[in-house]
């Protein structure tokens, strides 16, 4: 799978990578219709890996294109195996090399990636440790395939146009899929929420952060809104379009989780109407130049390419219409999280609410101005607020934070003719 969350491999990337030297292809792809025989390569891969590192092994799984039925694929097997640390070499790159495998790819500084390539079988042995990013991609991706035929035949479709095409490496065709391979693991990851929808609409109803801090700027932002078509996208329960309705506006809300759009008609459809949608690609039932205002409260952040949403914003928006949204305060994130360099575009971990992970992207402010501009949108305001007043009592410890760190930015844009 190609790395997320960093630019292509360079020529310089590739050869850096690899143990020896970097094999050169110069060819198109040769992909492989699905062979039912690739779970049962995997099967005898792993039972000899285990028998090799034992309980080392921590995990092994069967990941990439050849794990999900019916998928054309490179006839190379992909493994995901998981050990200790990756770093330590000597507990298990020895034993391993014993038995035939070889170490081809060492990226320390990536995801303490290794790579081997099998004695007998054609197979790439990705390693990493336990707290690698991967696993999760890895996963979801594979079992989004496996369960929505809609997702494999997309996929499919840009392998063979990707595979038809002549690459000099193979790295650089791996690179190439990254797009698509990312949007489907967004909506795989959209997916999660159906399963604590209920908890989510609870916790957003009555958190400070949300009831007190984010709802109330973005609608203070939008200004006037009566009488006015909004697109509330990542609208969750529906607690945003509510307010804005109750503004006068008609409010069309839209979220890609499913079971988060059943909580928003079920609590607020008397109000507004409600839609399931994923941003990054058009929304057909959404007409050009029909919205007057587009909210966007707290969701750009978990988009790693903003470039399709804010085409699909500026598509919907009518001239001079606005575009009001909240992301995570870089410098925030930046802080929050103990990183180093602020300028990286980076995946982030968190728990929102409690106990349920989600992932999203932090990036310098620079970047968030410059992808604006560049779709076509003016910044007419830029704003850190101050909480409700209300919460100084109710919930102290939120109120005196959001006084004194950064929390969320919003932006007040508009659509340029």
């Amino acid at each position: 799978m190609p790395k997320p969350d960093r630019d292509d491999y360079t020529e310089e990337d590739i050869h850096d990578s690899w143990v020896d030297e970097a094999p050169v292809m110069n060819s198109t792809v040769t992909l492989a219709e699905y062979d039912p025989e690739w779970p049962g390569l995997f099967d005898r891969e792993a039972k000899r890996i285990r028998g090799i590192l034992g309980e080392r092994a921590l995990v092994l799984e069967h990941v990439g294109s050849t794990s999900v039925p019916g998928l054309c694929a490179k006839p190379i097997i992909d493994i995901m195996l998981i050990v200790a640390d990756s770093d330590d070499e000597d507990a298990y790159v020895p034993q391993l090399e014993a038995e035939g495998y070889k170490l081809v790819i060492r990226e320390p500084e990536w995801e303490k990636h290794r790579c081997f390539k099998g004695p007998d079988t054609n197979i790439n042995l990705h390693v990493y440790s336990p707290d690698n990013g991967q696993t999760e991609r890895y996963r979801l991706f594979r079992d989004r395939l496996i369960a929505h035929e809609d997702e494999l035949k997309l996929y499919e479709a840009k392998k063979r146009e990707l595979a038809s095409r002549t690459w000099k490496y193979i790295q650089q065709y791996a690179d190439a899929k990254t797009e698509v391979i990312d949007e489907i693991i967004e909506r795989a990851r959209a997916a999660q929420y159906d399963g604590f929808a209920r908890l989510y609409a609870a916790h957003a109803e009555t958190s400070s952060t949300n009831a007190h801090y984010d709802r109330p700027a973005i609608v203070g932002l939008a200004g006037d809104v009566a009488g006015k078509r909004v697109l509330d996208v990542g609208s969750a329960a529906g607690h945003l379009s509510a307010m804005l309705a109750a503004k006068g506006a008609d409010v069309l809300g839209v979220d890609a989780s499913e079971g988060i759009v059943a909580v928003a008609r079920e609590k607020f459809g008397h109000v507004a109407k409600f839609e399931t949608a994923d941003v990054s690609r058009p929304m057909s039932f959404v007409e050009d130049a029909s919205i007057d205002v587009v909210t966007a409260s707290l969701v750009l952040h978990y988009l790693k390419d903003w470039a399709p949403a804010l085409a699909e914003f500026r598509r919907v928006l009518k001239p001079g219409g606005l575009l009001v949204f909240s992301v995570h305060h870089p410098g925030e994130d930046w802080r929050w999280f103990d990183k180093r360099n602020y300028f990286q575009l980076e995946l982030l971990e968190d728990e929102f609410p409690p106990g349920q992970k989600v992932r999203f992207y932090r990036r310098p402010l620079s970047w968030t101005f410059d992808a604006v501009r560049d779709a076509g949108f003016a910044v007419d305001r830029l704003v850190e607020p101050m909480p409700d007043e209300e919460i100084a009592e109710s919930d102290p410890r939120w109120y005196a934070k959001l006084r004194t760190e950064p929390r969320f930015l919003y932006f007040r844009t508009v659509r340029e003719s």
